[in-house]
């Protein structure tokens, strides 16, 4: 495994389209959204979550790209395993070796980090990759659909209906939406992660595709539009993250409600690169 040595910065743009990117529970599962400004938002939880399920499809739960947080998973049983490690039953620190294996078995924790110290103690990790929540470039507007369902659950549900058998619900979409997310990597963190060149590869594999594996009907159309990486010429980084993101603008170049990624234009002011900092397009 070649080991990161620059400190990366990155902007990624995707959109949706007759879709719901990012319910939220507390809102009857509507289109999470700014309540001051209409922006629409999508958690960088749930960004992670679509990496993971792409990791583990892509890689399907290989050594050392299991995932760790993952559906009806049981936590402290995998922390309890990590000490049956014969290197952590021998080591001094057993918190420190069950640590590293959980690191080296689990793409997700050494790329998102963890909280371990449940159960047997396995210690916490700060993953050296984070997201911000992603936000809209314009305010959305959340649309909600009657629905009917030919069917209904149940014997008494059809007598009561006459044999007319229709269930009726309810469902919420943006129209269109473009959302950037901002995101960070620490060549510092990774080295203590294990996160290296490879798993870095390998996500950004995830950031074009994982839409493409992880279809609803519930989430329309979302497509992965634009990846925008800022690499540094050193381990801490030579500007800061804030002053690159700048760099970046997205505009809406029509007067109508944007209802396509054609209705935005995105540019990169590459002549202000501060020195030391290069700019690569991966979409």
């Amino acid at each position: 495994m070649s080991e990161l040595k620059n400190r990366i910065d990155f902007v990624y743009i995707f959109d949706v389209q007759d879709g719901n990117p990012n319910g939220d529970p507390d809102a009857g599962n509507l289109p999470r959204v700014d309540a001051e400004t209409g922006m629409g938002l999508v958690t960088d939880v749930c960004l992670k979550r679509k990496v993971r399920n792409y990791v583990q499809v892509a890689k399907k739960c290989a050594d050392g790209y299991d995932i760790f947080i993952k559906e009806k998973a049981v936590l402290n049983t995998l922390i309890d395993k990590a000490h049956d490690e014969e290197s952590v039953k021998v080591a001094k620190d057993k918190t420190s070796a069950a640590r590293d294996v959980m690191c080296k078995s689990y793409y997700d924790i050494r790329t998102f980090g963890a909280v371990m110290s449940t159960g047997k103690n396995a210690g916490q990790v700060r993953g050296p990759l984070q997201f911000t929540f992603a936000r809209s470039v314009d305010s959305i507007a959340t649309a909600e659909h009657s629905i009917t369902r030919m069917a209904v659950a149940t014997e008494k549900e059809a007598e009561k209906q006459g044999g007319d058998n229709r269930t009726m619900g309810r469902k919420a979409t943006v129209p269109y939406g473009l959302y950037v997310c901002h995101g960070f990597i620490s060549a510092n963190l990774a080295k203590q992660t294990g996160f290296s060149e490879e798993d870095l590869d390998l996500f950004w594999e995830a950031l074009k595709n994982m839409f493409d594996v992880d279809r609803s009907a519930a989430r329309g159309l979302m497509s992965a539009r634009k990846l925008i990486v800022f690499k540094h010429d050193s381990l801490l980084g030579n500007a800061p993250a804030n002053q690159l993101f700048d760099l970046v603008k997205v505009e809406k170049c029509i007067l109508d409600a944007p209802r396509s990624f054609k209705d935005y234009t995105v540019t990169v002011d590459e002549d202000a690169l501060p020195a030391g900092v290069h700019v690569e397009y991966l979409i």
